[in-house]
């Protein structure tokens, strides 16, 4: 996917601790005699799923890098309001002593078990062990084991957690169903929940709620908010209870419930956008290429880091008061807006140069208040960022971040692609979205650079079909719904790799579009939308024969 020209130039706390801090409260050593087996389950996270392990915020997830041991490891994507506490609970004997350990990596990460003795360490560069004993009370019969970094530090890392001593007597009760679910609130993208509490011979420890067969949310009492979620659009959820053995209870009641409409219908969101580029290929007046085309929206590139996560268009533009800012008003004076693409394939990026994602969603904020924003397009690409598993989720809990400080504020990601649809890091992406309840409105491919005599119809068509089929089995989506989801971000003319899409092939990527209702048709670029035949592969013209403004009219009759 590298262009090398073209491809958008691609381009709390924490005060001292004292050793105070630090003792092992009721620590006691266990006796010298054999111990018994490792009494968590999925204490490597092998399983590729966190259960039963639960987390705070649904700030965890599962990452095949860095590990410990195997080939899976715990993340915790820590936010300033949220340590990412993950735990589980187990069946332990009354008045009998256990040690914990677990090997954990990242800045401030602590291991306990609740309501007793903790400990923790710094290492964000290597995994680092950290070990603690305790010894029940009396008649204590479980105990809640967890892990979490600190506020605004950082994802922490966790792995080959271990809980030695003999576990409880065998629990195979399931609880009891829960009763009368039902819905306490709902907007264009969430739906609040509540239901009557189970009982369980030991305990209840969590409860699952489901949007038809796939599990959204788990969360400790019996209330919920599931976000994220399509305007208009009917969604039905169930609930189970789940105690420390793992016993599940039956489904409850179901409820369906139709979420409100976004401010434009339908899904709330349809935007044509091209990208518009200030930095190179002699820049066309907005205004002349909006009064030839009928477009509204362009995608302003790039916002990118100019040191000490600070945005500037190119990472060297001031954030206001340049050209970019003079396009900007000659847009909105047209009737027409912007929504700023961060990232790309070369550059600086604030993505990847932030320390914390509350560092990030600041720098998006100020864009955000810059310039009065609806939408923000993060383009994650390279290995800084898109093949980096911590970045990924340190820019998905930023955009959740700024997404809940800025109601309506619209959020996208656009990655590159397969012929077939997300690549493995492409997946990543969109699980990590899940896992963290990112509420991302639009995911958008770059469905180019598959090779020359490439079909860019046929191919952007398979490449779209396989990302509706794996945002339908993430997020339990119908069709329609993972559709509404669903940007293109192509390439006009020729491409590095010599790809030709022409005016006809772009006319029937957009048709498609419009007939599948995507929410999002974009190219690179309009600074390229002019004709010349035999050029190659140059900044400022397509390398076809084609009319001035040809593709941005095409892209001017997406709908969706």
């Amino acid at each position: 996917m590298r262009i090398t020209y073209l491809r958008r130039s691609r381009h709390r706390f924490l005060a001292l601790l004292g050793t105070a801090a630090l003792a092992l409260a009721g620590a006691v050593a266990l006796p010298g005699t054999a111990q018994a087996a490792n009494i968590l389950t999925n204490p490597g996270f092998e399983s590729g799923s966190l259960s039963p392990w639960t987390c705070t915020g649904n700030l965890g997830s599962v990452v095949s890098s860095p590990v410990h041991g195997g080939s899976k490891a715990l993340a915790g994507a820590v936010s300033s309001s949220d340590n990412a506490q993950c735990s589980q609970t187990v069946a332990v004997q009354p008045n009998t002593a256990y040690t914990l350990s677990g090997w954990v990596r990242g800045s401030y990460v602590y291991l306990g078990v609740d309501g007793g003795a903790s400990n923790w360490t710094t290492s964000p560069s290597a995994y680092s062990q950290l070990s603690v004993s305790f010894t029940t009370g009396a008649s204590q019969t479980s105990a809640k084991i967890y892990v979490h970094g600190w506020y605004a530090q950082g994802t922490y890392y966790a792995d080959d957690i271990s809980l030695d001593g003999p576990g409880g007597s065998s629990d195979t009760q399931a609880p009891t169903t829960p009763t009368n679910l039902t819905s306490t609130g709902k907007t264009s993208s969430s739906v609040s929940l509540s239901w009557g509490a189970s009982s369980d011979n030991v305990g209840v420890s969590a409860y699952d709620i489901y949007s038809g067969s796939n599990q959204v949310l788990s969360v400790s009492g019996t209330s919920a908010t599931v976000s994220g979620l399509s305007a208009s659009t009917a969604y039905t959820f169930t609930v189970k209870a789940r105690d420390a053995a793992g016993n599940t209870s039956a489904s409850s009641n179901s409820v369906s419930v139709t979420t409100d409409a976004g401010s434009g219908g339908g899904t709330g969101f349809k935007q044509a956008a091209p990208y518009l580029y200030e930095g190179w290929g002699d820049p066309p007046s907005p205004t002349t290429v909006m009064s030839s085309t009928g477009i509204k929206w362009f995608t302003m590139a790039f916002m990118l880091d100019s040191g000490g996560c600070t945005p500037a268009w190119d990472g060297s533009r001031a954030l206001t008061g340049g050209v970019d800012q003079t396009a900007i008003n000659q847009i909105r004076s047209a009737g027409g807006d912007i929504v700023p693409s961060f990232g790309g394939w070369q550059g600086s990026k604030l993505g990847a140069n932030c320390s914390s994602a509350s560092a990030l969603a600041g720098a998006l904020q100020k864009v955000i208040d810059a310039y009065g924003l609806k939408a923000i397009d993060m383009d994650i690409e390279n290995t800084d960022e898109f093949e980096n598993e911590a970045v990924q989720a340190k820019i998905l809990t930023a955009l959740k971040t700024v997404k809940a400080n800025n109601p309506g504020l619209k959020t996208i990601v656009t990655f590159g692609t397969s012929t077939t649809g997300p690549t493995y890091y492409g997946n990543r992406l969109i699980e990590q979205a899940q896992s963290l309840n990112a509420g991302i409105d639009v995911f958008t491919i770059m469905p180019f650079d598959f090779g020359g005599g490439s079909d860019m119809y046929g191919n952007t068509v398979n490449a779209a079909e396989g990302l509706k089929t794996k945002l339908k089995s993430t997020f339990g989506w119908d069709d329609a719904t993972a559709y509404s989801h669903i940007g293109i971000s192509g390439m006009n003319g020729l491409s590095d790799q010599q790809e030709n899409t022409t005016p006809a092939i772009w006319t029937s990527i957009r048709d498609w579009s419009n007939s599948h209702h995507i929410a999002r048709l974009a190219f690179w670029s309009v600074n390229r939308d002019r004709p010349c035949p035999g050029g190659g592969v140059v900044s400022n013209c397509s390398g076809i024969s084609q009319n001035n403004w040809q593709f941005t009219s095409i892209n001017a009759g997406f709908t969706g």
